[in-house]
């Protein structure tokens, strides 16, 4: 015999159990002016009492659903659990939550994991979407607000919170020069051929023009990886076991970047290697990888902010860029 599920309660129940109108229940939790704080504390104690929870239907008739959508094209990359927890420690003391939606690295996916988001009526959106194109963003930007994390767009329909690109590889790169190295492969992913506005193609193209400036443009290569530690170690150790002259590998981000490093180890070949992002696992003395550093708490608390500076009112753009430091640790020295 099947027990019956309980029924959930209503905003009638929650009225009734603190002897007040429904009406005044629903001005409690659409925080409207006018209503006393005595009024607040019967009607909190009722919903407390009942376990009552307002349905996103409802709320978002009302005008808000109180919840951020922040969608991620890869959960196993810790750089993004650093901008998580920036945009939830920037919504402590708001009514805010903060609604997670992973995707695919494919444009498709990471498309349908905004538009699910979009029907599930969150208020605002943190898009961090390589893939994703801009006329995409743009049309959902039209229903709700969104800020695109990481790449450099252009559009004036929604907001840009980047690191410098630009900068991190030129830093990345005039290091291992500066080292002596002439055999440096670039180890990145296979949609960065595009430059702007998608980071890893801005890392690319500065790892190009600094190897061709350095004199060194018949020695540049590029190393095709799919996403993940696991990936990159494959991708590196067959070509290492094949006989590559590279004695320094670029990474497009940290993950790669171990997956290198596990790579060279494992065969013991020296290989100076330099990550981007600084995870936290970057600065662990076992590993001690020379990483480019992004702010990615500060990053994730400022596309929080965008947001409900949009809620407040906002309609101007913003494209705000951070700036990047070059973390020198041990994964790195002379050939």
């Amino acid at each position: 015999m099947s027990v019956p599920r309980p029924r959930a309660a209503t905003i009638e129940d929650v009225a009734l159990a603190a002897g007040v109108s429904r009406a005044a229940v629903s001005k409690v939790l659409r925080d409207a002016y006018g209503v006393s704080d005595a009024m607040r504390a019967r009607v909190t104690a009722a919903m407390t009492e009942l376990n009552y929870r307002p349905r996103i239907a409802a709320r978002a008739m009302r005008g808000r659903t109180y919840t951020l959508g922040i969608e991620l094209p890869d959960l196993a990359n810790h750089f993004f659990a650093r901008i998580v927890r920036g945009a939830t420690g920037a919504l402590e003391g708001t009514p805010y939550q903060l609604i997670i939606a992973p995707a695919e690295a494919a444009s498709r996916e990471g498309l349908r994991a905004l538009e699910a988001l979009v029907d599930r009526q969150v208020d605002g959106l943190i898009a961090v979407s390589p893939r994703v194109d801009e006329a995409g963003l743009e049309r959902i930007s039209a229903s709700v607000p969104v800020v695109m994390f990481g790449r450099h767009d252009t559009s004036d329909r929604y907001d840009v919170v980047a690191g410098d690109d630009a900068a991190g590889a030129q830093a990345a790169m005039q290091h291992l020069l500066a080292l002596g190295h002439t055999h440096i492969a670039h180890l990145t992913l296979p949609e960065s051929d595009h430059a702007e506005p998608f980071p890893h193609g801005v890392r690319l193209r500065e790892y190009a023009a600094a190897m061709e400036a350095a004199g060194h443009r018949d020695r540049a290569v590029v190393w095709r990886t799919d996403e993940g530690e696991g990936n990159s170690y494959e991708v590196v150790r067959r070509t290492l076991e094949a006989g590559t002259p590279v004695t320094a590998v670029f990474a497009a981000h940290d993950e790669l970047a171990f997956g290198a490093m596990r790579a060279a180890a494992e065969l013991g070949r020296p290989l100076s290697v330099v990550g981007y992002d600084d995870v936290p696992m970057a600065s662990h003395p076992a590993l001690g990888l020379t990483t480019v550093h992004q702010p990615g708490e500060a990053m994730g608390a400022r596309a929080v902010e965008m947001l409900l500076e949009r809620f407040a009112g906002r309609t101007e753009p913003v494209h705000e860029g951070f700036e990047i430091e070059l973390k020198v640790r041990t994964s790195t020295s002379a050939p």
